[in-house]
């Protein structure tokens, strides 16, 4: 299963690749790019706002995302966008979307919050830092949002999973809910089961989604004991987890389109 997954996030995700399809993010989907001295680098973010954003004064929820180009157009993804937009735009949702694109050579660096011994990676706490100090202040500032805990979303799959969850347990003040699509526990599985162990509690809202036919059992036996060991940090009665275990489900963009509906409408 690893040197599967390393294949795929090196061929999928490690360049930015432009298709031949025609450019579908809707007229709710702008972009900007900041500088992000954590990573010294910039970065381009993706916006959604929802349709009657400049119509009223209202603020709105955020949901932070990892690998911006692959959620709101088939032009800038690889193998298929997330259709986040559409999605949203269907159910006249109330949130406004941060993607943070990741095309570039550093994704695996940037989402893995410890260095793997043949894969290394381990960046992610400088990344998480860009979010927290430097890209949602800008955001809270530029944008009306909620910008509490409980109206912030950290959301992303594959290694973008594991670093949603990893920064829910480094910024339970910041994020208040987390969606982890079939996250990539196995690359630094030792360290975050032993943080998630030695966390005393555990307030945040999670949505776990996964396939059963990912590569081997190890995803699928991941997320169980991840999310027993959420569990056990908590009360079961305060209804803040949900699992999903797709039957035949692979990793893909398939899988995570067809489970982003579902996910936001029980986080949100």
């Amino acid at each position: 299963m690893r040197s599967k997954f390393t294949l795929f996030f090196l061929l999928t995700f490690g360049f930015c690749f432009t298709n031949a399809q025609n450019n579908t993010a809707s007229q709710q989907v702008s972009s900007f790019t900041i500088e992000a001295p954590q990573l010294s680098s910039s970065k381009k973010i993706w916006v959604y706002l929802p349709k009657n954003y400049s119509e009223s004064n209202k603020k709105y929820p955020v949901i932070y995302m990892h690998d911006g180009q692959n959620l709101f157009d088939d032009k800038t993804s690889y193998v298929g966008e997330w259709n986040v937009d559409e999605t949203l735009d269907s159910i006249a949702a109330q949130v406004i979307v941060i993607g943070i694109e990741h095309g570039g050579d550093k994704r695996i660096d940037e989402l893995t919050p410890y260095k793997h011994e043949k894969y290394k990676g381990g960046n992610a706490d400088n990344y998480l830092d860009f979010i927290v100090s430097t890209l949602k202040p800008y955001v809270d500032k530029n944008y009306r949002t909620k910008s509490n805990a409980s109206n912030t979303c950290l959301w992303g799959s594959s290694l973008g999973g594991l670093v949603s969850f990893y920064g829910a347990l480094k910024y339970s003040k910041v994020f208040g809910k987390v969606g982890c699509f079939s996250p990539s526990f196995w690359f630094n599985r030792k360290e975050i089961f032993d943080l998630m162990k030695n966390t005393k509690s555990f307030k945040t809202k999670v949505y776990f989604l996964c396939g059963d036919a990912e590569g081997d059992d190890d995803m699928v036996r991941d997320l169980n004991a991840m999310e027993f060991e959420v569990n056990s940090k908590r009360c079961e009665c305060q209804n803040k987890n949900k699992k999903i275990i797709v039957k035949g489900g692979q990793h893909n963009e398939k899988l995570w389109r067809e489970g982003f509906k579902k996910a936001y409408l029980w986080l949100f």
